[in-house]
């Protein structure tokens, strides 16, 4: 492949490769274009937050359930 020596963009770097930079170019607008809306985002999170909620109460419950145990045995009168 040739080497380009121009800039697309004052800043920019010279475009070694330019077929691998449009390729990479359109790989990253084409995984934009898979990105969730914002709303779909908050939907995953506030979902995620929720998950995290109930596995805290099963956790809470089997604690309380442990501690509240009464020991093994039972103490008898020896007459």
């Amino acid at each position: 492949m040739e080497e380009t020596q121009s800039a697309g963009h004052a800043g920019e770097q010279p475009r070694q490769f330019p077929m691998i930079d449009t390729f990479c170019e359109e790989l990253k607008q084409f995984l934009r274009s898979l990105e969730p809306a914002p709303e779909a985002v908050q939907h995953f999170r506030n979902a995620r937050v929720e998950m995290l909620k109930g596995m805290r109460e099963l956790i809470d419950r089997r604690i309380e359930n442990l501690s509240r145990r009464e020991t093994h045995g039972k103490k008898i009168n020896v007459e």
